[in-house]
């Protein structure tokens, strides 16, 4: 699974999920819930890029 990168450099990887933010480990990238963002600055999904 493709990993995703915020522009303030959290990276989100699938395989470890953001579980304190409900997303669990093994959730792809295009499961994560629209309205999730970033735990390190809040940005939305839309402003995270292919890593």
């Amino acid at each position: 699974m493709k990993k995703y990168v915020c522009p303030c450099g959290y990276e989100y990887d699938p395989a470890v999920g953001d579980p304190e933010h409900g997303v669990a480990p093994g959730t792809a990238w295009e499961d994560v819930p629209a309205d999730w963002e970033c735990p390190i600055c809040g940005m939305g999904k839309d402003a995270f890029e292919e890593a």
